[in-house]
């Protein structure tokens, strides 16, 4: 415990619940401000606002306040947030706004081949690597990880192929186990 950081630098801001001085602390997450009668008072905040702002989308207003709608960096990646932070707390992912990604073209829906029910749909692991997946899950598993291409393979007839770039061109590949069938480069 001798390394830990015992002192506390004073803050000329008084508590807000009980007008005590503000102290900065450290914890585990980072530097914040703490209330000096502690435990008497548990008012404690961030010492920096959540998410480092990138850029401000213009021509977007939050969902709740009417406020710009801002690109933040978070612990978890980028977000889009309210500019009126901490009075809104409206955050929403890249994926549910259509202002940080352009307009794209739609694509024909392409039926899993596997339960015939659903439809592949473009997905993103948690470690941010894109995917495609039956829309029906946890019924329907069905995955795979190139963009699936709606042909049908020309040796054992299975329903999609899909698009693999490789070091020295785009090939079409059938995704079922045992085939192996390759398409000569693109």
């Amino acid at each position: 415990m001798s390394n830990l950081n015992t002192h506390h630098k004073k803050v000329s801001e008084a508590c807000p619940k009980c007008a005590s001085p503000l102290h900065i602390r450290n914890g585990k997450q980072g530097p914040f401000l703490g209330c000096s009668s502690y435990p008497a008072c548990d008012y404690l905040r961030p010492l920096h606002e959540k998410g480092e702002i990138k850029k401000v989308l213009t021509g977007s207003r939050c969902p709740l306040c009417s406020k710009e709608l801002v690109l933040k960096q978070g612990r978890f990646g980028l977000f889009i947030g309210c500019s009126d932070y901490p009075h809104c707390e409206h955050t929403a992912q890249l994926s549910e706004q259509n202002v940080a990604a352009p307009e794209t073209k739609k694509e024909a829906a392409i039926t899993c081949p596997s339960c015939k029910k659903g439809e592949l749909v473009q997905r993103q692991s948690r470690f941010g690597k894109t995917f495609y997946a039956c829309s029906n899950y946890p019924t329907c598993k069905y995955a795979v990880n190139d963009k699936p291409v709606n042909e049908f393979c020309p040796e054992c007839h299975w329903p999609i192929m899909v698009e693999r770039k490789t070091s020295t061109a785009l090939r079409i590949i059938c995704p079922k186990k045992g085939c192996g069938y390759r398409s000569k480069p693109i």
